[in-house]
């Protein structure tokens, strides 16, 4: 990386539909649409274990973190007393037990466990516990919307999980940065698209303070994309038709334009899947521009009869033109 300058990264960041149902009605009356992309970096809470892998070492192949029963999706948080934060962290504290035994509490859904682990010399002589481990994520997505009362931002509507394991991302920290749409892959039936975006870390518009299954949350403390723009009001799950639509999307450089869709379904507020809408692109721009809905742009808003509706969260991968929503009063119930 070259020092006193902004390093520019081309990312697109997948669409991963998770979104539950909340019953928890929407307080919020009116708040700015934006529909920018953003550049998303989040740091976990803890290392998220994404594969278990096999050490080759003199005296054959092990895996110890299998043999511990360290699972693909748990969460490690502390080796002994000593609290995981990174890779870089978890390798230390292998790299100091000099084949002693570790003993490892990790995070398993909502449960808290301990197991000991003992780690084993690969054959460059180095230890290892046979894993693959992450601890952050960084990609492109679609900022929904801004209250500038209090500066509070929802982006997304799922939440940023591992693509190996489907694990939503413990989040330790997190920002928003500035980003432009540099290119945009096509979408077709079976190859998703997605947009590839540009941004600079030197450039941050604000802090994530919350990643759920509904979208992520946080405040912004540059209002340079919403100073100009107006709020409009939120309706209610029940106000939602079947109908026309508006989508706002960044798609192209650093311009957000309207887009018409349909609104084609409705989902029960209980439905199993956390939808709350399916829609259709209709704007033969934004077909000759993506191929329809693209992975990147997930929290585009979904406007319609003058409120703001949802977000877009999902696209169908089989029916790029077609995808899934979430009502913005169940995005606001999980902020």
């Amino acid at each position: 990386m070259q020092k006193n300058h902004a390093k520019r990264t081309a990312l697109a960041l997948f669409l991963l539909f998770a979104v539950t149902v909340s019953a928890q009605a929407a307080k919020i009356a009116e708040v700015i649409p934006i529909g920018h992309t953003v550049g998303i970096k989040m740091q976990a809470e803890g290392v998220l274990i994404v594969q278990l892998t096999e050490v080759q070492g003199a005296d054959g192949t092990r895996s110890p973190a299998k043999e511990a029963g360290v699972q693909e999706g748990d969460v490690l948080c502390r080796a002994g007393e000593t609290a995981l934060h990174s890779n870089d962290d978890l390798q230390k504290q292998v790299a100091l037990s000099a084949g002693q035994p570790i003993k490892l509490t990790l995070e398993r859904g909502d449960a808290e466990k301990s197991v000991t682990v003992t780690p084993c010399r690969d054959k460059t002589g180095a230890y290892r516990i046979g894993v693959l481990a992450r601890d952050s994520l960084a990609g492109i997505g679609t900022l929904t919307y801004v209250d500038p009362q209090t500066g509070a931002f929802g982006s997304l509507g799922h939440g940023i999980c591992d693509s190996e394991t489907g694990v939503l991302l413990p989040l330790q920290e997190g920002m928003i940065i500035h980003s432009t749409v540099s290119s945009v892959q096509r979408g077709k039936a079976g190859e998703p698209g997605s947009l590839q975006g540009e941004f600079s870390t030197e450039k941050s518009l604000g802090t994530v303070a919350q990643n759920t299954e509904s979208g992520i949350f946080g405040t912004m403390t540059d209002d340079s994309l919403y100073s100009e723009l107006q709020c409009v009001p939120v309706a209610s799950a029940d106000e939602i038709k079947v109908g026309d639509a508006e989508i706002l999307s960044n798609v192209d450089g650093d311009s957000v334009q309207r887009y018409s869709v349909q609104i084609v379904k409705l989902y029960p507020a209980n439905d199993e899947y956390g939808r709350s809408m399916m829609l259709r692109v209709t704007d033969s721009q934004l077909a000759e521009k993506t191929g329809g809905i693209v992975q990147g742009m997930s929290g585009s808003p979904i406007l319609q009869n003058g409120k703001l509706i949802g977000a877009v969260t999902h696209v169908l991968v089989d029916n790029p033109m077609e995808g899934y929503g979430i009502s913005m009063e169940k995005m606001l119930a999980a902020s």
